[in-house]
């Protein structure tokens, strides 16, 4: 009876506040894990640079690890299905807090604020992290068809050579711009989520902290920005010959 009264007397925006308080921290835990996913991804695109034999072995390699305890890329299926469920849960949150703020505080002021002269948030990714994530999104299910389903190919050394496959895409400029735009948005949303995920989390307290969780963000956002771009634009530049399958 005393929690239902306490909870009566809440204004519609703390209330708001406490309904979300689990979606956030959802959000943020997902959104580190995909964090986490990238960089690894990145290390791995690194190895374009070492040529077709260097990165057609670590793409092997990720389908056969830990082999024979698991099944034939069954590694590589457990990354996709925890990833897969972890950018629903991302998204549903996202939604969810996104809805339940529009609600507290009304539309057309979500981004409202006293800190800036212009009256909004103080930086631009704050403000682009919906229409962000919907590029990422599109980008990435572009990405898997493009990469991952080698039943689409029908050329022998497309399905056979991953590193053919990339060099085949990033030698066209279009493929090339299409990645900058979505990881100039990865960018943006990062900078931004890093931010806000370890703040949900509780790694905020005080000014200092608060600029180093700033600069932490836009030294992960650079690096995967950067480690992504750099190898694709290698390719775009040099224009290395389409490789034959290896032995």
């Amino acid at each position: 009876m005393v929690l239902a009264v306490a909870t009566a007397t809440l204004t519609t925006k703390q209330r708001a506040a406490r309904s979300t308080v689990v979606w956030k921290a959802v959000m943020a835990i997902t959104g580190l894990l995909m964090v986490g996913f990238l960089l690894f991804h990145m290390y791995g695109n690194l190895k374009l640079f070492s040529g077709q034999a260097a990165y057609d072995t670590y793409a092997e390699h990720l389908r056969t690890m830990l082999e024979p305890i698991l099944a034939h890329r069954g590694f590589l299926w457990i990354v996709r299905v925890v990833m897969l469920a972890g950018v629903a849960l991302h998204i549903i949150s996202a939604i969810v807090v996104t809805k339940k703020s529009l609600v507290a505080v009304g539309v057309g002021k979500r981004y409202e604020s006293g800190k800036n002269r212009s009256g909004m948030q103080r930086t631009y990714a704050s403000r682009t992290m919906r229409w962000g994530g919907v590029i990422i999104f599109v980008f990435v299910v572009a990405h898997l068809l493009q990469f991952t389903a080698t039943s689409l190919r029908t050329d022998a050394v497309m399905q056979a050579s991953a590193y053919a496959r990339v060099v085949f895409a990033f030698e066209q400029w279009w493929v090339w711009l299409a990645y900058l735009i979505a990881l100039t948005a990865v960018l943006l949303h990062l900078r931004h989520g890093i931010w806000s995920a370890f703040t949900t989390i509780g790694l905020h307290v005080g000014p200092s902290a608060r600029r180093n969780l700033n600069a932490l963000a836009w030294i992960v956002a650079g690096v995967l920005w950067v480690g992504f771009l750099a190898p694709v634009t290698w390719i775009l530049i040099t224009q290395p010959a389409i490789p034959t399958v290896t032995a």
